[in-house]
């Protein structure tokens, strides 16, 4: 059963009595590894997801569970560290929960990112893409269930889930700054199995240049409700039948790691060109 919009309005409410007048307008979801942008927030205010009403908590490895609001790069940002996903039993409405709560909030811009295994043989390990589009083809959307016209319409249009303007802005930042930057279609598989060889390559047919188990449910949502976003893939590994090599939950957070300086001053730089 899906939360009521005056439950999203509890959550608001409940965080609003934490951040006292704090008016955050970029909201960050951080992924697997990735969550160490939240630890430099200037004045934080941290909130455990458990401490907030009708929130769920993270389980993931790598993933904090905690809200951090505070100035990131002159901007008031609200930082997740760590998401929920599908696979540890939680409905897509749930999964995608805290964008909405978010939004009522302040947020009008999303930051996602994620780290996933590199579909396109081109590409190596360890570089980082833009996503300029996503592919979800399985099992139920976010808004499934009873419209909350509060939010949005009964039938929201994809066509530019990843805000035109912040892709260009992202591929400016990264000129600047030296980073290549790849720009591909992020594909959605809901785990918490790795993708078999034959996924991967169906994946690659279908015009996948990277697949993961998260951000595509947090996206459709933060489109719903009229959110511009902005999206990166770390892309951690060679996905299933590239290599010939086991996947591991390792090698994720290890990419994560050794990456991290340079993803970190991407997203601060992009941060910093937000109006």
């Amino acid at each position: 059963m899906n939360h009521t919009f005056a439950q999203y309005q509890q959550s608001a409410e409940d965080i609003r009595a934490r951040i006292g007048d704090f008016a955050p307008k970029v909201a960050m979801i951080l992924g697997s590894g990735l969550g160490f942008l939240g630890d430099v927030v200037e004045n934080p205010i941290a909130v455990p997801y458990r401490d907030i009403i009708h929130f769920k908590a993270s389980t993931a490895p790598g993933h904090k569970g905690q809200l951090v609001f505070g100035a990131l790069q002159g901007q008031n940002v609200a930082v997740m560290q760590g998401r929920m996903h599908h696979y540890e039993g939680y409905s897509y409405e749930e999964v995608s929960y805290a964008v909405r709560v978010l939004r009522l909030l302040g947020c009008d811009t999303l930051i996602v990112t994620n780290a996933a295994g590199c579909v396109n043989t081109q590409w190596k390990a360890g570089d980082l893409m833009l996503i300029c589009d996503q592919i979800k083809f399985f099992m139920e959307s976010p808004l499934r269930g009873e419209n909350i016209p509060e939010f949005g319409v009964r039938f929201p249009d994809a066509s530019h889930l990843y805000t035109p303007a912040l892709r260009e802005l992202a591929r400016t930042a990264a000129g600047e700054l030296g980073i290549p930057l790849r720009e591909g279609v992020y594909m959605y598989f809901p785990g918490p199995q790795y993708e078999t060889p034959a996924e991967i390559r169906a994946a690659r047919v279908l015009g996948a240049d990277a697949v993961g188990m998260s951000t595509a449910p947090e996206v459709i949502a933060a489109g719903h409700c009229g959110m511009q976003v902005l999206g990166f893939t770390l892309l951690s590994n060679m996905a299933a039948g590239i290599l010939d090599q086991p996947l591991s939950e390792q090698e994720v957070l290890d990419a994560a790691e050794s990456c991290k300086d340079k993803f970190s001053q991407l997203v601060l730089a992009c941060l910093s060109k937000l109006g």
